[in-house]
């Protein structure tokens, strides 16, 4: 498995060949049947403990350089809405020791989370106040869990964005930031993501990019842009899903009958291997220094990522071979009476 944690600090690491960072288990562990779409609170944490540090485990095998702590809606605005605000200390903390235990198990790197409060209104000073309290006590627990840095993430206002990175410098934490990437292309308060992503950076976020919303295709020209902007190293991390010119982003990509399809209904959508190969490629180009992948993900695309990126992980022994398929096959035991039967 990787071991870059035990060979270099994150920081170097990320300027030198870069990393990985597979995200997305809101979505992997509701199609396994253990968060609920729409609240999109992590209660598997504290119900199914192993299922999340099976996840944990699949992502890094596939080539997942960061384990990241699964506290994203792991905060106190979503578990109000489900009457369950008293379990968000033991949830944060529970979430943390998952992603600890595997970090250091695998030599990966151990990230703590925060991430849209859904309480910022830029109108209204006290959601400021509200909203700064929410990201200081998460960056406290994954201080105290000693996480290597801290993602916030998918955040869609830049002043929330930069209440978030203030948190997490006070607490003397690396802080890597990125931004939802919108149809319109600009923040909820009305600054383009490219501009918003300038100010972070000055703001001192260590990375800085785009996350969500926004699949390959649809988020490489922002990406584009965004390392000619900044000095920092960028991250990417689209949702693997074939978004368009049209529907640049998962939220209004349409089904067959013109519904939308987020977020049971994506299904059609989803990018395969050889889409996540290509986007790789294309953002190393451009210079990306943290990739990743977001809603939507699965340990496949991930293990895609890190092959485009000339890595070898441990399941890459299962990548395709169809030398050895029954039919398809050309290798040594392949039947010829089978073959002939390639075109059925």
């Amino acid at each position: 498995m990787s071991n870059v944690k035990t060979k270099k600090p994150f920081l170097e690491a990320v300027n030198g060949d870069g990393v990985i960072c597979a995200e997305g288990y809101l979505f992997e562990l509701e199609r396994r049947g253990y968060v609920q779409a729409g609240s999109f609170v992590p209660l598997c944490v504290i119900e199914h403990p192993e299922v999340v540090e099976q996840l944990h485990r699949d992502f890094v095998r596939a080539g997942s350089d960061v384990v990241e702590a699964f506290t994203y809606y792991a905060h106190r605005e979503r578990l109000a809405v489900i009457g369950k605000e008293h379990l968000l200390e033991k949830m944060n903390k529970d979430a943390l020791a998952i992603a600890k235990k595997i970090a250091d198990e695998t030599g990966t790197y151990f990230a703590g989370n925060v991430c849209n409060t859904n309480v910022w209104n830029p109108q209204d000073s006290n959601t400021h106040t509200i909203a700064r309290g929410m990201f200081a006590e998460q960056v406290k627990w994954a201080k105290e869990a000693g996480v290597d840095f801290v993602i916030a993430e998918t955040i869609d206002y830049v002043g929330e964005a930069l209440v978030a990175v203030e948190e997490i410098k006070k607490a003397g934490l690396i802080a890597v930031v990125t931004l939802g990437g919108h149809p319109d292309e600009n923040t909820w308060d009305g600054v383009t993501v490219v501009d918003a992503c300038v100010t972070l950076e000055k703001a001192g976020a260590d990375v800085v990019g785009i996350n969500c919303h926004r699949g390959p295709d649809t988020i490489l020209p922002l990406i584009a842009q965004l390392v000619k902007k900044l000095t920092v190293p960028v991250a990417a991390l689209p949702v693997p899903y074939r978004t368009t010119a049209d529907q640049p982003t998962m939220n209004t990509l349409k089904g067959k009958n013109g519904e939308k399809a987020f977020p049971v209904n994506l299904d059609p959508f989803v990018c395969t291997r050889t889409d996540i190969t290509e986007f790789t490629v294309e953002a190393k180009k451009l210079g990306v220094k943290y990739f990743g992948l977001c809603c939507g993900t699965g340990p496949h695309h991930v293990r895609a990522m890190a092959e485009a990126l000339g890595r070898k992980p441990p399941a890459s022994q299962c990548t395709a071979d169809m030398t050895r398929h029954f039919i398809h096959g050309t290798g040594q035991g392949i039947s010829s009476h089978n073959q002939a039967n390639k075109a059925r």
